[in-house]
């Protein structure tokens, strides 16, 4: 990895608190986990909510689940606890959410044409403004309201839809080169599906989903857990 980006990245993060209080990459991390389970927790018409209980939700432990609020300047009432609507714009806004950010989809494949119907996109403040893609089978076809676009037209695309963020779910072949459009189009934020690190300028963020190497990670605990229960 660059250690320029990564410099720069974590700078962003810490930039990202409340009043310029320092927030630690790990809680950036944990943040969406906290939104997820506050939103579950407004769905069922709760105001308020403990730290037990939120910290539960999102899969953490209480003293956890606390410090990482602190960065936020929020601590909660004792005896009463966080207030859910609060907590839920205080999270949006640090993570940058508070407006629309609008994504760019290059490779509209099996899994391209899963992520551009995914409901969880619009519902979590992003929208999908443009398709790409280099097969001539694909240009020209509408997936999810959006007609597909040659990857050759990236950056007027990027320029017409103001997107600045990019999702990539094309050949590892092929990666390096399209995010070398995508950055000098302008985007400032990648999420690759290929395999592979890609090497970005320092104001630019990278997020690799690597579903082989996870399931990779399970195989390897799955056989742990059978060959310590084969010891005993």
């Amino acid at each position: 990895m660059d250690d320029r980006r990564t410099a720069g990245r974590r700078d962003g993060e810490r930039r990202a608190g409340r009043e310029g209080q320092p927030v630690p990459p790990a809680t950036v991390g944990r943040l969406p986990g906290y939104l997820r389970a506050l939103e579950v927790t407004a769905s069922e018409g709760a105001v308020l909510t403990s730290s037990d209980e939120l910290a539960a939700r999102a899969g953490v432990t209480p003293a956890q689940l606390r410090k990482d609020l602190s960065f936020l300047g929020s601590y909660g009432r004792r005896g009463v606890g966080y207030d859910v609507g609060h907590l839920r714009e205080q999270i949006t806004v640090v993570l940058g959410l508070a407006d629309v950010r609008r994504v760019l989809l290059v490779g509209v494949g099996n899994l391209g044409h899963a992520l551009a119907n995914y409901a969880g996109i619009a519902e979590r403040g992003f929208v999908l403004v443009g398709l790409l893609d280099a097969d001539p089978a694909v240009v020209g076809t509408t997936v999810a309201g959006l007609e597909v676009e040659h990857v050759d037209e990236l950056r007027a695309v990027v320029r017409r839809t103001g997107a600045t963020i990019g999702v990539l779910t094309t050949p590892s072949a092929v990666a390096q080169s399209v995010c070398d459009e995508l950055v000098a189009a302008g985007v400032v934020g990648i999420l690759t599906f290929a395999p592979g690190a890609l090497r970005v300028p320092a104001h630019v963020d990278v997020r690799t989903v690597d579903v082989a190497s996870e399931l990779q990670i399970l195989a390897f605990h799955d056989r742990a857990r059978s060959v310590a229960g084969g010891a005993s």
